[in-house]
Formats: C-alpha cells, structure tokens, sequence
C-alpha cells in the first residue's frame, strides 16, 4: 500500500520525465548510408539554401560556448564547412563529418580562407575516434536530428567532452503545440530527404542522453530552430 500511495503522489513533472525516457524519439527511421547519399546530394547546394536563412543560429551559438584561448573545439557533422571562419584563431578546431563530399566542400573552404587552426577527418558520430575529455567544447549544428542513433551521438559528445565543457546542439525539434506536431510527424518522412527528421522530440531526447539543459533558445527565422545548451558536471 505505501507504495500504491507513493505512485500516486508523483508530480506531473516526474511522469512526463518517465514518459520521455522511454518514448520513441521520431516516426523516421534512418541509416548512415542515406544519410550520407542526402548529404552527397545536398554538398554542392547547401551554401546557397542552409548558409544565409540559418546563419543567426550559428552566430548565437558561437556566443553560447563562452570560447578562450587555446580551447579545443569539436563540431561534430562540420558540413561544408560554413562555421570554420567563425572561430577565433587562437583555438583549436576539429570538424567531423560522414559525407565526403561535404567534408571536400569543407576542405576547400579552409584552404581558401587559409585556417590554420582547423583539422577535417571523416567520421561516424555514433563513434567518435577520439579520447575521453578531449574536448572543451563539442557541438552539433544541424545534425542530431538525421543521425540514425541522436541519444548514441549525444552520449559520444558527453564522452568527448571534459567536465565543465559545454554541449551544444543547434536543430529543429518537435513542437510541443498539438497540431504542429501531428503536422510535423505527418512531414518528417520527406523532410528527412533536405537533411533533416521534423519530428525529434527534444524532452525524450535529453532525458534519454542523461543531459540536463542550462538554456533552450528559439533561434532564426521563423523561430522554429532551439539552441541547446548543456554542461557536462
């Protein structure tokens, strides 16, 4: 009987947590080689459609991550490179990505603009190839809602991360309005073919990646995008 009466006297914050870390993430399913098919497709026009429209995210999340000298950046899913120019010289940046062609986009983009302080290697963020606390910063633009395993990429992240370093995850999320987010599962089959699931639940996904938010912020717009921010203790 105590623990009938227990049960009964949890709050609704604590149910909805249980719920959220257990329920499904999104309706898409996925695989690394689409995922990568997608973004080959996407390389040679992603500047033009993703670069201008986005970009204030960017730019809020770099303000996010509190960067100083000589900090060790790691973004993971580094795209064609757009974010490489943005960051202070006196750091050191790695950028991962499973596309190649993204990753070529990237390259050239660095040697154009001649960052010496950036390193580009193909990677799978479901396994990162680094060590445990390497990095001061670890942050995911626009990624974590195509990736096949979002709660194993988040967990590579925390791994990677040193103790106090910041998490960062810029991406579109479900709504938590009703009608949105029957709309936006309805969608998140096709969405998934321009790079990205409509429909990840951001509740479920943080509680299922043991990650606790120090801020969630709309970003761009329409303010459809959340910047989540996160500190490894």
């Amino acid at each position: 009987m105590a623990l009938l009466g227990q049960d009964r006297t949890r709050t609704d914050e604590e149910v909805l947590q249980g719920d959220a870390a257990t329920r499904a993430l999104s309706v898409t399913a996925v695989e690394n080689d689409f995922v990568e098919k997608v973004y080959d497709r996407l390389a040679s026009v992603y500047d033009l459609t993703f670069g201008p429209t986005l970009h204030p995210g960017r730019v809020q999340a770099l303000q996010r991550m509190q960067i100083h000298p000589g900090d060790r950046i790691l973004e993971v899913g580094v795209g064609t490179g757009i974010n490489c120019a943005m960051y202070p010289s006196n750091t050191e940046i790695t950028g991962i990505d499973y596309s190649d062609a993204m990753l070529e986009k990237a390259r050239e983009r660095v040697a154009r603009k001649g960052l010496k302080n950036v390193r580009l290697l193909q990677m799978d963020a479901q396994d990162l190839k680094f060590d445990d606390n390497a990095f001061d910063i670890v942050y995911a633009p626009y990624l974590i809602s195509v990736v096949p395993d979002p709660v194993k990429v988040a967990q590579e992240m925390r791994r990677v991360c040193k103790p106090g370093g910041r998490i960062i995850f810029l991406n579109h999320f479900l709504s938590p309005n009703k009608l949105l987010s029957k709309a936006e599962r309805l969608i998140s089959p096709l969405m998934v073919h321009i790079g990205f699931k409509s429909d990840l639940d951001l509740p479920a996904f943080l509680a299922q990646a043991n990650l606790q938010p120090v801020s969630i912020e709309k970003v761009n717009i329409p303010r459809i995008w959340s910047l989540v921010t996160c500190i490894k203790d």
